[in-house]
């Protein structure tokens, strides 16, 4: 969050508190002192995290399925890091701490630009979604992995799923109403890749619906130029992450006349062929608010001749909030990246090495297209599902274990596999039809 990691110590602390704390961190960085790895017996790493006050890590190693675990060491501090480490604490010097009550945002350069330290910028927005998530998973009664593996090893895993799709479900519903009521006729759906956005838009859409709404769905990408004028990116590739590849003129023009209950032909992208094609014809009469989705749909620019008044826009993302531990995040990008892998490699035909080689490449372009307009959404829906790892390991781990050590690829799939074999397995047999999940893994009852 805000270009970092939003944390909490169980307490308040005031700007000054924030200020020591910062001031020892400095201190550790100038001294450069080296951070040691070794491998533990996992009963020994238990006995040791026991010993440290650290009952988060020993209910994670009761559960695990090693016989050994790695532990780093700075001084006569150890911990277990789902990525490991420098190897010295002057590695990545570059900081600073943010007073966030009631906690704090340690704001760090991003991963691909490690010497560029970003200014802060709030996100009350973004920060509501996830104590909203937070509020989820108290009511489950899961505070990090260990609760989660307890749950699913004493056979409660089918309740879970139950529960947390209604959870969904409900927020769904909510946002639906609200759209109603704010008598919106533009709902722009906006997300990074493997998000959700699909189905989410499917499911909101009925729940339009049950409010006697008459929605109608497109989708940017049928707006895309040919190929022949789409913008390349630095790599002289075509550029479809820039909203310069979206023919936004005549997506105004067809938004306009249906608003005016104006007939349009609507166009069709042709992925293959590079081109637009003609769609279905569209009577507005049919219709009495449009669902539109795409990764720039919370950037004005994308719908600049429809009035702010007559928009509502929703922001979609797989918004982990569950931790490993106290002190492992479980990253919203590996969620997405899991997510993506198990569903290009069942069904679009990709190779693993593929989607892990040119996952850098989107995340570049979400950074530049998508989060900058994030805290622009009226609304913004956590697709994350608690459970979701569980099932999706059925599926991803038997795919990134086919990486070969002489692959490109290698060190980040066996980062993946060792990050799935913390979790527990959960059946996909339990999941609905309706669920986002069903996007990845196959099996729902839309049509996409």
């Amino acid at each position: 969050m805000s270009g970092g990691f939003y944390c909490t110590l169980n307490r308040v602390f005031r700007t000054e508190g924030i200020k020591k704390i910062e001031f020892q961190m400095k201190k550790l960085i100038r001294e450069d002192l080296p951070i040691q790895q070794a491998d533990f017996p996992v009963k020994k790493a238990a006995y040791l995290f026991n010993n440290l006050n650290q009952p988060d890590k020993v209910r994670l190693l009761r559960n695990i399925r090693r016989r050994h675990v790695t532990l780093f060491s700075l001084l006569d501090y150890y911990d277990m890091y789902a990525i490991p480490p420098f190897d010295t604490t002057n590695s990545a010097p570059l900081f600073f701490l943010k007073n966030f009550p009631p906690g704090f945002i340690m704001v760090f350069p991003a991963w691909y630009e490690i010497s560029n330290l970003p200014a802060f910028k709030s996100q009350p927005k973004l920060a509501r979604i996830f104590n909203e998530y937070v509020e989820w998973a108290r009511i489950l009664g899961i505070e990090d992995l260990g609760p989660l593996n307890d749950i699913i090893k004493n056979g409660k895993g089918q309740e879970l799923i139950k529960v947390v799709e209604a959870l969904h479900e409900k927020k769904i519903a909510y946002i639906a109403d609200r759209i109603v009521k704010e008598k919106s006729k533009v709902v722009l759906i906006a997300g990074p890749s493997s998000a959700g956005k699909t189905t989410f838009t499917k499911r909101l859409a009925i729940q339009l619906i049950v409010n006697g709404m008459k929605p109608l769905t497109i989708s940017t990408d049928d707006y895309f130029y040919p190929h022949s004028k789409t913008p390349k990116d630095k790599w002289g590739g075509l550029d479809f992450e820039t909203i310069a590849a979206v023919d936004a003129p005549l997506l105004n023009e067809h938004l306009l006349k249906i608003i005016k209950g104006k007939e349009i032909q609507s166009p069709k992208f042709n992925f293959v062929t590079g081109r637009r094609i003609k769609g279905p014809v569209i009577r507005p009469s049919d219709y009495n608010v449009v669902l539109l989705e795409g990764i720039h749909c919370l950037n004005d620019a994308l719908t600049c001749k429809i009035s702010k008044g007559l928009k509502f826009k929703i922001y979609v993302s797989a918004l982990t909030q569950l931790n490993i531990d106290d002190h492992n995040r479980i990253s919203t990008t590996d969620t997405r990246m899991i997510r993506r892998i198990v569903r290009d490699t069942h069904f679009r035909g990709y190779r693993v090495q593929n989607v892990l080689r040119l996952w850098s490449r989107v995340r570049r372009g979400e950074e530049l297209n998508i989060y900058p307009f994030q805290e622009e959404a009226d609304e913004m829906f956590n697709s994350a599902l608690i459970y979701e790892p569980c099932v999706l390991k059925r599926f991803c781990l038997p795919i990134i274990m086919r990486v070969k050590k002489d692959s490109a690829e290698y060190e980040e799939a066996s980062r993946l596999a060792d990050f799935m074999n913390l979790f527990y397995d959960l059946s996909e047999r339990d999941v609905p039809f309706n669920s986002i999940l069903r996007e990845f893994i196959g099996g729902s009852s839309f049509v996409y």
